[in-house]
């Protein structure tokens, strides 16, 4: 048995051990074909198959709402930040943007390229270590859409709930908190997500949208960034990434095996649970910068007393066989990935590294 590393990095991050177990199973020999699924024709039976099982294990998932198509696009979130003012905010209409930290600003920054955005609410006034309270968000009677940041895996925050936006759409980049507890996509008329956190491997991005949405796309903007391409094609107007979507349907297969939404939110809460109790009984030792209502059960950010000892931290957890704990370089501190895939047995280690470092360095 390989020594698995206790992976806790940001994106590409931890895929479940089984899924890798059957993917190397499949990898040269994939259903009796004698090729691997990355060796054949998207336009085969065999590739559309998974194709189209990806398409509706998602949406069963979360629990087949009617009139919501599924896309498999490439270019990652930061593509989408594009794709969605290009293909949404036409002339006379504003894209309104909350503002929640590094992602959410870097999304209304590229809608700036394409048309009028307006911010509806911002918590960039306490280093958006907060979501902004539902309540002060504003939006503009001429809105195009409201575009929310699910969580944000940079600082740290995540929305508890989301805001009712009436006939406005609401639009979610969910790219590091996508399946990871249950909630109502009726909420939402546009989702996107990079698949690289909770769905599999980079390389794919999963949007789940309204199906009127995705009908009519502006006929000025290039074929590939319209929606309207993708969704007559069944994404497959160009060559698809295959095995990142083969990828994605394995570890649907998976989340289906913990219990679906409710089985994953019920670890997940567990694990982010161990990690915030010690931060919070470790007397001011370790800190969450984060106000406690905003707080993510993906990515847990936390400080301690001095950069020396952050990095003495990071030193000897790595010779523990610890990976990817350094928070993001724009903001410093320490930074655990809690995603699905990250077993509750290697959060409860990094629980027990914690009190042991805060009995040696405290």
């Amino acid at each position: 048995m390989t020594k698995r590393a206790y992976n806790f990095n940001a994106g590409p991050a931890a895929l479940p051990l089984e899924v890798l177990e059957r993917a190397q199973a499949d990898f040269v020999d994939f259903r009796g074909t004698g090729m691997s699924i990355m060796e054949m024709s998207h336009r085969g039976k065999v590739y559309e198959e998974v194709h189209n099982e990806a398409q509706s294990r998602l949406l069963s998932l979360l629990g087949n709402p009617s009139g919501y198509k599924v896309l498999f696009l490439q270019g990652g979130a930061s593509t989408q930040f594009a794709m969605v003012p290009m293909n949404f905010l036409t002339a006379g209409k504003t894209g309104s943007y909350v503002l929640t930290g590094s992602w959410a600003s870097k999304a209304e920054k590229e809608a700036r390229l394409i048309g009028e955005t307006h911010i509806a609410a911002s918590s960039e006034n306490n280093k958006f270590m907060s979501i902004p309270d539902l309540s002060s968000i504003e939006i503009p009677e001429n809105a195009a859409y409201l575009h929310v940041t699910s969580n944000e895996t940079i600082e740290g925050s995540q929305y508890q709930q989301y805001p009712d936006t009436g006939s406005v759409p609401l639009i979610a980049d969910m790219s590091s908190d996508i399946l990871c507890r249950e909630f109502d996509v009726n909420q939402f008329d546009f989702i996107y997500a990079g698949a690289q956190k909770n769905l599999g491997p980079s390389g794919v991005t999963v949007v789940i949208a309204r199906e009127e949405l995705l009908a009519e796309s502006p006929k000025h903007i290039p074929t590939m960034l319209r929606y309207s391409t993708h969704a007559a094609n069944n994404s497959l107007y160009n060559t698809p990434p295959s095995f990142s979507v083969y990828m994605v349907n394995e570890v649907l297969k998976w989340i289906e095996e913990q219990g679906s939404l409710a089985g994953v939110e019920k670890i997940n809460r567990e694990k982010a649970g161990l990690i915030y109790d010690t931060i919070d009984s470790s007397e001011g030792f370790y800190r969450g910068p984060v106000e406690a209502g905003s707080r993510s059960i993906m990515n847990i950010t936390f400080r301690l007393p001095s950069e020396e000892l952050e990095k003495q931290f990071i030193k000897e957890s790595e010779q523990e066989g610890f990976v990817g704990l350094k928070g993001h370089r724009s903001v410093g501190g320490l930074r655990a990935s809690i995603y699905n895939a990250v077993p509750y047995e290697n959060v409860k280690a990094l629980a027990d590294f914690m009190n042991h470092f805060q009995k040696n360095h405290g």
